[in-house]
């Protein structure tokens, strides 16, 4: 693809072409009205941007929609992305965005505090009462058919933290299989804990390429990787 020129990004940030990403972690039963009314301002505001929507705006350059698009993000595969997040999504017609960490998932509910507070999974009260914290296989199941579901490491790792060729392999690839293996689908999209940004290790790049991942979602940036 050509690049647009300078020139040319800063007149369609002008005209409102663009993509507005909003991150989110847990978001519990007791701030479901909260969330709701910011989704219905967005829903309002922003046109929602599925992975086909993505894919076009990086193959011309151009974003094709009347209004900005808007792609939230809700992070690590809380249970209350499926019951609270995806639901208000689905109501007000907005594509969700759900970077699961996938062992995060598979951890027995006993243990899955313990599991969140090893890895730097951020808790809220509510989350703590007891039961289930995570969501299961079958929410990322079912999150795949109206949404975008795709890997944030397996255990919530960073690159720095994910050091031998058997780390990188658990992290990036195992977690890739694992979703795919629920969805049925592509998983299209690849995160680091703490969002970095592709181009700080050519070997953690490589691996995140070579396992076809297509976007890499950093803090500042979504990367086309593929």
């Amino acid at each position: 693809m050509t690049r647009p020129s300078f020139t040319a990004q800063r007149e369609q940030l002008r005209r409102g072409h663009f993509i507005r990403v909003v991150n989110y972690h847990s978001t519990p039963h007791g701030a479901r009205d909260e969330l709701a009314k910011e989704l219905a301002g967005f829903a309002r505001d922003y046109a929602p941007v599925t992975l086909d929507d993505l894919d076009r705006l990086f193959e011309t350059g151009t974003w094709h929609k009347d209004k900005p698009g808007l792609i939230p993000v809700f992070y690590e595969g809380y249970r209350n992305s499926a019951t609270v997040a995806a639901p208000l999504c689905d109501e007000y017609g907005i594509t969700g965005w759900f970077p699961i960490a996938t062992s995060f998932v598979d951890c027995d509910p006993e243990y899955q505090e313990a599991f969140a507070r090893a890895h730097w999974i951020s808790l809220v009260e509510e989350d703590t009462r007891g039961g289930r914290i995570a969501m299961n296989w079958d929410e990322v199941h079912d999150l795949s058919k109206n949404h975008v579901v795709y890997p944030h490491t397996a255990h919530h790792e960073g690159f720095d933290t994910a050091i031998s060729d058997a780390d990188i392999e658990r992290e990036v690839v195992e977690s890739k299989r694992a979703l795919e293996a629920v969805t049925g689908q592509e998983a299209p999209a690849f995160v680091w804990l703490h969002g970095s940004s592709y181009g700080q290790s050519p070997r953690h790049d490589a691996a995140v390429r070579d396992a076809g991942y297509r976007y890499q979602f950093a803090n500042t940036m979504i990367h086309r990787v593929n």
